[in-house]
């Protein structure tokens, strides 16, 4: 099958202040001393692969008080230019919420909506062609696939997260190409599962090992899927399906609980 890849716009925030001194999801250990300098120079790899694919990389100006806001998807979903902000499950990430919409409000987005009910953006929201998908059970209330729907005008459906390591929707489903996606099963609850089955016939299973490898938290273009270089399982199953796999390593930000989606917000025209 031809792919093609599309120029996409994304938003990243650099992890200078990265650090790991509380625990919010099962991956965080405060024992464990960050290297912030080789976090820095993984992430720099990323944003410069991106850039080398011809993507335009915005990025947000970090703030010294909130080490998470490396995992810029959390921050907002944005669909067909509209902005649906976040807001936090947790007191610690929650000043995130308004520096992002600050960064829309003063970069031409003008459809701004500020929720009313928890979401973590693409932490939880998913887009495909025909839907978005949203996660729920451990961060965003499933109120808020209401107040998307209502506000994007798409349909959204919504998918209950069971087990405690794939916290969010992005840990455990990926969006690859259209209504094509990749998911680890196990990560929802039967009925999800069977949504899923229904929805996406033809998805791409991931099992247990590339999955706690994090090879979900995945960025697609279209052709090109950056995924940690750990979940090395799905290289041959993704170049099956036409795909072009780019193994990075993003190892020091994992253990904050997040990889190469967790740091990328897709800015949707």
């Amino acid at each position: 099958m031809r792919r093609d890849a599309t120029p996409r716009r994304y938003l990243m925030c650099p992890p200078a202040h990265f650090k790991v001194t509380y625990s919010i999801n099962p991956w965080m250990d405060p024992a464990k001393p960050v290297d912030l300098p080789l976090a820095q120079a993984q992430w720099e790899d990323l944003r410069d692969r991106y850039r080398a694919l011809g993507h335009t990389v915005e990025t947000l100006v970090p703030d010294p008080a909130l080490p998470d806001m490396v995992y810029a998807a959390n921050g907002a979903l944005v669909v067909d230019g509209r902005v649906l902000g976040a807001r936090f499950a947790y007191a610690e990430r929650s000043a995130e919420a308004e520096i992002h919409l600050e960064w829309f409000r003063t970069h031409g987005f003008r459809d701004i909506h500020e929720p009313s009910h928890i979401n973590e953006g693409e932490g939880d929201f998913a887009v495909t062609a025909t839907y978005i998908l949203a996660g729920r059970g451990y961060r965003s209330s499933p109120l808020s696939h209401d107040e998307a729907q209502e506000f994007f005008g798409r349909p959204v459906i919504g998918l209950d997260l069971v087990d405690p390591r794939f916290y969010h929707l992005d840990t455990a489903l990926c969006v690859l190409d259209g209504d094509e996606i990749m998911y680890h099963p196990p990560a929802f609850s039967p009925g999800s599962q069977a949504v899923l089955r229904r929805l996406f016939p033809d998805a791409l299973i991931v099992n247990e090992e590339d999955a706690a490898a994090f090879g979900l938290n995945s960025v697609s273009d279209g052709l090109h899927v950056l995924l940690p270089q750990a979940a090395a399982g799905l290289l041959k199953p993704l170049r099956d399906r036409g795909f072009e796999p780019i193994p990075m390593d993003l190892g020091e930000l994992l253990k904050g609980g997040g990889s190469i989606k967790c740091c990328t917000q897709e800015l949707r025209p």
